[in-house]
């Protein structure tokens, strides 16, 4: 049996000056800092046995994961399952915006934490990464794999 590595990437540092929650809203691509942070990846893996490069169809992760392909004459696959966590804020503005915490219109979102109750469930995006964690391990067999995804669901997973 030959080791198989998977590499879960967080994209890199987001261009966003209104400090919006986007969560799955297009068109949000990296900052100049975060397009660095990805040649810096892509740098750091140049030497890895890379097969296999997937992506979330969100703009960060697929311009985090292009220099990681590239380095390795790959193309970006995507996978819907990488995509960010669903949340009920996306589009606002948080902290002292729109959906700030103390605000009372919004506390009926914050009963449960642990489920959260504002958006998608942690068990279920840790379900689907682990799926694509598992299916792009299986692809890559004997080699490296990248999946490029987001914050909430990487830390779920890992």
């Amino acid at each position: 049996m030959s080791t198989t590595i998977v590499h879960l990437v967080r994209h890199g540092e987001v261009h966003n000056p209104e400090r919006i929650l986007y969560g799955r809203m297009p068109g949000y691509r990296l900052s100049d800092r975060g397009q660095q942070m990805a040649q810096c990846v892509a740098g750091h893996l140049q030497d890895a046995d890379i097969a296999l490069v997937r992506s979330s169809p969100l703009l960060r992760a697929q311009q985090t994961a292009a220099p990681i392909a590239a380095a390795h004459q790959l193309e970006v696959a995507t996978d819907q399952r990488l995509i960010e966590s669903g949340n009920l804020f996306e589009g606002q503005r948080m902290g002292h915006g729109q959906a700030r915490f103390t605000d009372p219109r919004n506390w009926r979102w914050f009963a449960n934490p642990l489920r959260p109750s504002w958006g998608e469930p942690y068990r279920e995006q840790v379900a689907r990464v682990t799926q694509a964690m598992h299916q792009a391990r299986a692809d890559a067999e004997g080699h490296e794999a990248v999946p490029v995804l987001h914050q909430l669901p990487l830390w779920l997973t890992r």
